[in-house]
C-alpha cells in the first residue's frame, strides 16, 4: 500500500494523473485503506460520545450507514443464522489479501429478508461464508456482529443513538431532512 501511495504522489508531481483523478484521490486519502473494524476501535477508544460522533461523522460514507444501520435498525432481519457460521478465517495481515467491508456493503441487502428471494437459503449462507473467509478476519467479526445485532456488545460506546446523531436519522434510521418531506 505504501508503494502505491508513492506511485501516486509521483504521478501526480509529474503530472500524469487527470486532474479530476488527482482531486478525487485527495478527497479519499487514507480512507480507502480503513477497515470498519479499525473505524469502530477508533469510535471504541473516543473518550466521549461527542469525540464518538465526530469519528463517525470523519469516516461517514454509504458503506459504513449501511452497516451500521443493519446492525441498529430493528426493522431490518437478516435472513442468515444467528451466530457464527463455520468458516476460515483469513488471517493475511491487514493491507493485503483481502477484500474491506466497506467494499463489500453493497452486497449485503442478497442476506436482508426479502430482499433477495431468488437466491436458496443454502446458497445464501455459502456466498455470505465466501464472503467473512474474503475479509480479514477482524472486519469478518464485525459483519457476524452486525448480522446478530450486537455490534454495540463489541465496542463501547456505539450504540443506535451514537450512530443517529452521528448521521442524522431519527428513530426509524431515516435522514432527518429526507422524513421531513
Amino acid at each position: 500500500m505504501a508503494d502505491e501511495q508513492q506511485l501516486r504522489e509521483h504521478q501526480q508531481k509529474l503530472g500524469i494523473m487527470p486532474k479530476a483523478a488527482q482531486q478525487a484521490m485527495a478527497n479519499t486519502e487514507g480512507f480507502s485503506e480503513m477497515m470498519v473494524s479499525e473505524i469502530l476501535t477508533k469510535v471504541n477508544n473516543a473518550k466521549d460520545k461527542t469525540k464518538k460522533i465526530a469519528v463517525l461523522k470523519q469516516y461517514d460514507s454509504q458503506a459504513l450507514r449501511q452497516i451500521l444501520k443493519g446492525a441498529f435498525d430493528p426493522k431490518i432481519e437478516w435472513d442468515l443464522p444467528e451466530g457464527t457460521p463455520p468458516y476460515m478465517a483469513n488471517e493475511a495481515p491487514t493491507g493485503t489479501e483481502h477484500t474491506t467491508l466497506l467494499g463489500e456493503a453493497k452486497k449485503l441487502w442478497r442476506f436482508v429478508k426479502g430482499a433477495d428471494n431468488q437466491t436458496s437459503k443454502p446458497q445464501r449462507e455459502t456466498m455470505f461464508i465466501q464472503m467473512l473467509e474474503a475479509l480479514h478476519q477482524d472486519d469478518a467479526k464485525v459483519l457476524i456482529a452486525t448480522k446478530d445485532k450486537v455490534l454495540h456488545r463489541s465496542y463501547k460506546g456505539l450504540s443506535s443513538a451514537v450512530v443517529k446523531e452521528a448521521f442524522g436519522w431519527n428513530d426509524d434510521f431515516i435522514k432527518i431532512e429526507s422524513a421531513q418531506k
